[in-house]
C-alpha cells in the first residue's frame, strides 16, 4: 500500500530528488518500506511516471564474446584439429615433409593441374610447423576478433574461404616452376583485405573517426606483416592473392544490417 500523511511520507517530503533517487537505485541496500516511500514521494513529484516495479537489479548479462567469435574460433579449432590429426599419424610437428604435406592436401601444383582442385581450399587448413600454425592462429584471432561481429558469420566464412582460394590461385600462377605450398596466410591475408574496404569505403554501421582509425590501424598490420615475412621461403604470392581477393569481396559485401 503506497504511503500517505504518515510520518514516513512526511519525512522523505524533505529529502532532495537526488536523496530519493539514490534510494530507488539502490533498493537492496536499504528496507522496502523506505524505498516504496521514496518512488511515492517521487510520484507525488512528477519525476516518475505512474507505479513502478522496484524487483532487485538484475546483474548485466555477460558479453557474448564467444558467441560473436563462433566462425572465427571454428577455423582456429580446425587448423589445430588438422595439426594434432597429422601429428598423431607420425607427422613431423615441427618440419614436416613436402610428401607428407601433399598427402595431407596441400597447394602442390602438380596435382592441382591434374585435376585435384580441392587442393586449393584443404591446403589453407594445413601448416609447416608448430611455429607457422602459431602464428597463423594469433593473425587470425586477431583479425576475426574485430571482423566478425562486423561482416557476420556467413560473410566472413565466405571471405575467409574465397580468400584462401584466391591465394592459392596466385601461388600457382606466380610459381610457374611449381610450388608445394600450406597454410591460413592467404585467407587471413583476404580478412585484413576486406577489413580494409570496409574502413574505405564508408560504411554506414561506423562513424568517420572509427573508420580512420581502423583503416590505419588495418594498414599498419598488414604492412607488419609483409615486413615480418619479407624472408626466403614465404609464399608472398598467396598473401598478394588472399589480400587483393578480399578487398574485392569487401568492396561488394557490406557489413551486416545492425539488429
Amino acid at each position: 500500500m503506497e504511503p500517505g500523511s504518515s510520518p514516513l511520507a512526511e519525512a522523505f517530503a524533505r529529502k532532495t530528488d537526488a536523496e530519493l533517487l539514490y534510494l530507488t537505485q539502490h533498493p537492496q541496500q536499504f528496507a522496502p518500506p523506505l524505498v516504496e516511500a521514496a518512488w511515492a514521494e517521487l510520484r507525488k513529484r512528477g519525476q516518475v511516471p505512474g507505479r513502478e516495479t522496484h524487483a532487485l537489479p538484475q546483474p548485466a548479462a555477460p558479453p557474448k564474446l564467444l558467441s560473436s567469435m563462433a566462425v572465427t574460433l571454428s577455423l582456429a579449432g580446425l587448423n589445430l584439429l588438422v595439426y594434432i590429426m597429422m601429428w598423431v599419424t607420425g607427422v613431423d610437428p615441427i618440419s614436416p615433409s613436402g610428401a607428407d604435406l601433399i598427402a595431407w592436401g596441400s597447394n602442390y601444383s602438380p596435382l592441382v593441374w591434374a585435376g585435384q582442385w580441392w587442393r586449393l581450399l584443404t591446403s589453407c587448413a594445413l601448416h609447416g610447423g608448430l611455429a607457422h600454425l602459431l602464428l597463423n592462429t594469433y593473425a587470425l584471432l586477431f583479425i576475426g576478433t574485430v571482423l566478425e561481429p562486423l561482416a557476420g558469420r556467413k560473410r566472413l566464412l565466405l571471405a575467409y574461404a574465397l580468400s584462401g582460394v584466391g591465394g592459392a590461385l596466385a601461388s600457382l600462377w606466380w610459381h610457374t616452376q611449381g610450388v608445394n605450398s600450406v597454410g591460413a596466410s592467404g585467407a587471413i591475408f583476404g580478412l585484413y583485405g576486406f577489413m580494409l574496404a570496409f574502413a574505405a569505403r564508408g560504411s554506414s554501421r561506423l562513424s568517420r573517426s572509427e573508420r580512420s582509425a581502423l583503416l590505419v590501424h588495418t594498414l599498419y598490420i598488414v604492412g607488419g606483416n609483409f615486413a615480418v615475412a619479407a624472408m626466403p621461403g614465404i609464399d608472398h604470392a598467396a598473401h598478394v592473392g588472399g589480400l587483393v581477393t578480399g578487398l574485392l569481396l569487401g568492396g561488394f559485401i557490406g557489413l551486416k544490417r545492425a539488429q
